[in-house]
């Protein structure tokens, strides 16, 4: 575990030093032709050193942190479910948030901060419960990796905006993106949105 968080902490410092003017936080879109685990996926993914990571924006799911912490009290303030992140680490919450709520968050990009550790998380919900998104897991990119998939049209690339962690229709977003990026060749989409559930610890 030790070593996890060692790796989750390299990527989070190099990242909140100063990018290249063109190595910035970009908003990805799921190709319509993207099957798997990442189809009709939203992520931004923030540089790091010559490497990328990021969240999954639209994987909502059923458990909330109340369920997954039954001992901490405070979680039961948490009025949304948590996020699906990614595939790394996916038994760690993280939150991110408008402003800088100390305890050890980071800068993430824009006005976002991100805490990752639980000290820092739980302090989150105890005095700002509400103002965070709290995600499970997180993604990776190796070196290289994004710009080959990029360049295989897995994804349609836009500007990186940091409202998208805080949007309530989240749903329905990718294919309103899909559309206007992929001029027009959104598939029709059900009233059913993708959801995962988590199990507690």
């Amino acid at each position: 575990m030790a070593s996890r968080w060692f790796i989750l902490w390299s990527l989070l410092f190099v990242a909140t030093a100063a990018p290249a003017q063109d190595d910035k936080p970009v908003l990805l879109v799921a190709s319509p032709d993207l099957k798997g685990a990442y189809s009709e996926t939203l992520l931004i993914a923030v540089p790091s050193a010559n490497a990328h990571f990021g969240f999954i924006l639209n994987r909502v799911t059923h458990t909330r942190l109340a369920k997954m912490f039954p001992d901490h009290l405070a979680s039961a303030k948490v009025v949304e479910p948590v996020y699906y992140g990614g595939p790394q680490m996916p038994d760690a919450i993280f939150a991110v948030v408008r402003r800088n709520p100390g305890a050890q968050a980071v800068p993430f990009f824009g006005d976002l901060f991100i805490a990752s550790r639980r000290e820092a998380v739980d302090l989150i919900i105890e005095r700002m419960p509400n103002d965070a998104r709290y995600f499970a897991g997180f993604v990776v990119w190796e070196p290289g990796e994004l710009e080959e998939e990029i360049d295989a049209g897995f994804w349609y690339v836009a500007d990186a905006d940091p409202s998208l962690f805080f949007r309530r229709d989240i749903g329905t977003l990718w294919n309103e993106l899909v559309t206007r990026l992929g001029n027009g060749h959104a598939p029709p989409r059900g009233p059913g949105f993708w959801s995962v559930r988590l199990r507690g610890p």
